[in-house]
């Protein structure tokens, strides 16, 4: 495989990031794709990116993998993985763009683009178990992709016991604490504390300490929950209500989420003021107020919208 190492695009706990030109054409390859790379002797985690990502196969709303290879430079060993080149950086990149927080007709839209992706790999078996702005990448088109896959994990695998805290401590679930579970619910979770932090700029948990352990204690022991930002439409803070819920069978699943009135696209929107149209009662004046027939239940998770859309244990922080 011929290619050439670019400049840095970004770095992080077990891997950098970038730029790689490839100079054989290949239909299997663009000729400027992300490369990622590890020491091969640390790369468990790069090598389970490119195992996840293969297994996962095309979707619009994850990050393409173009295959992997092993290098030798500067004395050192290391594994590269081939990806799709996201123009627009990340998500936690563009709140610079626009002075430190995003509009919230931009949060919906890339909110939704997120669930699609999540609801995919959750359908497909697995666990992303590191969702955040810094992993969702926006690309040429301005659409934003799902990335960084290095600690996802199937579903249901047990764990032999050990207590491991996957992820980013300021994104981890309360399940996740205090069961050691990180299952789709997990997901959610975490897209609920990107989605403040992509509205407000800051993160969801007052956090500025250096103390990990009691912010862990906080997100898993008593009634305490993430912020809701007060400026959010009622709609936004609808949506967040039905993610930061402690218990995981009580929290809304990727596919209930894009139901929600607040991430409605263009299509469905239309089509709610056409069977509205069509109703023989009174017009409602607001989402919340649809007739008997197409009443949106914001209290059931199971009552939604139908017509619209068909011993010791080991411990270790991941990522702080």
């Amino acid at each position: 495989m011929n290619w050439v190492r670019g400049h840095l695009l970004g770095s992080g706990s077990f891997a950098t990031v970038n730029l790689a030109t490839h100079t054989n054409n290949s239909d299997n390859f663009p000729s400027i794709t992300a490369v990622k790379s590890s020491d091969t002797c640390y790369s468990h985690l790069l090598q389970n990116e490119k195992q996840i990502l293969d297994r996962l196969g095309s979707s619009p709303y994850i990050i393409n993998c173009f295959g992997d290879d092993h290098t030798f430079e500067d004395g050192e060993d290391y594994y590269n993985i081939f990806l799709e080149y996201a123009v627009g950086g990340t998500l936690f990149d563009q709140l610079k763009n626009y002075g430190g927080k995003l509009p919230e007709t931009l949060v919906r839209r890339y909110t939704r683009s997120i669930l699609e992706g999540l609801k995919y790999v959750h359908e497909k078996g697995f666990v992303h178990c590191d969702v955040k702005l810094q992993n969702i990448l926006v690309m040429e088109d301005d659409n934003v992709k799902i990335s960084d896959f290095g600690l996802a994990k199937e579903k249901s695998l047990k764990n032999d016991g050990k207590l491991e805290c996957r992820g980013t401590p300021m994104f981890i679930s309360p399940e996740a604490i205090n069961d050691n579970v990180y299952e789709s619910p997990a997901d959610i979770w975490a897209l609920g504390c990107a989605l403040v932090e992509m509205f407000t700029g800051k993160p969801a948990w007052n956090f500025s300490g250096s103390n990990i352990w009691s912010l862990l204690i906080r997100i898993g022991v008593g009634e305490e929950l993430p912020l809701i930002p007060d400026e959010f439409s009622q709609e936004g803070k609808d949506f967040l209500q039905k993610i930061f819920v402690k218990d995981p069978l009580k929290r809304w699943t990727a596919d209930m989420l894009l139901k929600h009135p607040f991430v409605w696209d263009d299509k469905n929107i239309s089509l709610v003021k056409e069977l509205i149209n069509e109703s023989s009662s009174p017009s409602p004046r607001t989402h919340f107020n649809f007739s008997k027939e197409f009443e949106y239940d914001f209290c059931s998770p199971e009552e939604r919208l139908q017509p619209l859309v068909e011993d010791q244990r080991f411990v270790r922080l991941v990522r702080i």
